[in-house]
């Protein structure tokens, strides 16, 4: 039994597209959209070589299996909202899964976590 959600071998990515703004937390992120209404997916990443890590878009194996996820319409609909002055509602990664109740990705160590739900 997996605890974790892994890569897949095969992978499509359909859902979801890479959207640049001015947000003070990311420049870049994964945008869900249905109509006027969107909701922002970041994931944290990691440079060994600097040291550091940043906000951004998340994989692109991960985009359909949360988009077809049977409860991604749900989510969208509580927390998806219209763009306001370029920025639309924002999630990470971690909290989608576990609010579709998915597996999860696996745990850095360097990994930092919101402590509300609004980012």
């Amino acid at each position: 039994m997996r605890y974790h959600f892994t890569r897949p071998e095969f992978y499509t990515c359909q859902y979801g597209r890479i959207y640049i703004c001015d947000h003070p937390v990311y420049s870049r992120c994964t945008l869900y959209k249905i109509g006027e209404r969107g909701l922002a997916v970041i994931q944290q990443r990691f440079d060994a070589e600097r040291k550091t890590t940043w906000w951004g878009e998340i994989d692109p194996w991960l985009t359909d299996a949360i988009y077809l996820h049977a409860g991604f319409r749900r989510l969208f609909a509580e927390r998806a909202r219209p763009e306001k002055d370029g920025i639309y509602p924002t999630i990470t990664v971690r909290q989608m899964m576990w609010a579709l109740k998915m597996k999860p990705l696996a745990r850095e160590r360097w990994e930092t976590v919101f402590d509300r739900k609004e980012i």
